[in-house]
């Protein structure tokens, strides 16, 4: 069967804090699950039914085999992860303080695997098949998995590719190396997502209506900008629309954009239309911040339907 989704990026082993409102000099006990934004997307949508994949690179070391077989295990068509020799799987540390914004730590030192992702030995063609090619900006901030993934969008028609302008500092060597390599890579991209601030890295401002204009203009057909409380807008060359979230009690904040990301994935795959995805990745975002967990909290298609059905 031919993949539907192909993600492209980071992955970690990352451990959570059970104590809400503790710090990491008062939290006593970690929760473990796997983790990175690109390896989220995937298993949210394998959750939702999807023939996902995901394209990264892990060490040689027994959290590379926990991640393998989590992946394996969530539905993840894992063919894609790569093992370096020396490299160690990543890890992140995150802490509930506050659950809305955790604090994170990561241990990719001296360099991560996802970042060593070599274009030999990943089947070109199944990707260039696949319905949906979604990339992680911050897989951009190092070679060779910059070349690797830049070479994978400019195997496709950028209709079907997504890039997720997920920018996390730590990846890059400058803001200013960011916002040039992304602003580049959107000329490879059908569809761009982001918050505020991404989209400020990437085009230069924060302002929705703004940049959705300067997406548009740059050839996407679909830009999806979040805008935190004030909703999603979702912008098209045809009009745009301000999609409103759902409230929950927030137990993580992280994951919750992730699980939007698959569950964009899976409307777009459904053939809805763009605001109609949106309000179900609102939905499927609401239900993952309202657990501990990012991977493992991410739900099915008959949760997120019942949310919207409430």
């Amino acid at each position: 069967m031919s993949l539907e989704l192909v993600t492209v990026g980071r992955v970690s082993v990352d451990l959570y804090g059970r104590e809400q409102g503790a710090g990491f000099t008062q939290v006593a006990t970690f929760a473990k699950s796997i983790g990175g934004s690109p390896t989220n997307v995937a298993v949210a949508a394998a959750r939702l039914g999807r023939q996902a994949a995901l394209i990264t690179a892990v060490g040689n070391d027994p959290f590379g085999e926990y991640v393998r077989a989590a992946l394996v295990g969530f539905g993840v068509d894992a063919r894609f992860v790569g093992t370096h020799p020396t490299l160690r799987t990543p890890l992140a540390f995150a802490v509930m303080d506050p659950p809305e914004e955790p604090q994170l730590l990561f241990y990719r030192e001296p360099a991560a695997p996802d970042m060593s992702i070599e274009l030999d030995g990943i089947d070109r063609d199944a990707v260039r098949a696949a319905r949906i090619l979604w990339v992680s900006a911050s897989a951009l901030g190092s070679e060779p998995t910059r070349s690797t993934a830049l070479a994978l969008m400019a195997d496709r028609d950028r209709a079907t590719t997504i890039i997720d302008l997920d920018y996390r500092p730590t990846m890059w060597r400058s803001e200013a190396e960011a916002s040039a390599v992304v602003g580049a890579a959107l000329d490879g991209a059908g569809t761009a997502v982001g918050n505020r601030e991404e989209c400020r890295v990437a085009v230069g401002t924060a302002d929705p209506e703004r940049a959705a204009d300067a997406l548009l203009a740059r050839g996407c057909e679909l830009a999806v900008v979040k805008q935190g409380g004030d909703g999603v807008l979702v912008a098209t060359p045809e009009g745009r629309e301000v999609v409103t979230g759902l409230r929950v009690e927030v137990v993580c904040g992280l994951g919750a954009g992730d699980a939007f990301g698959g569950a964009l994935c899976h409307g777009l795959l459904a053939g809805w239309e763009p605001a109609e995805c949106v309000r179900f990745a609102n939905a499927a975002g609401a239900i993952v911040a309202s657990r501990l967990l990012c991977a493992d909290a991410m739900p099915e298609e008959s949760e997120v339907s019942a949310l919207l059905a409430t």
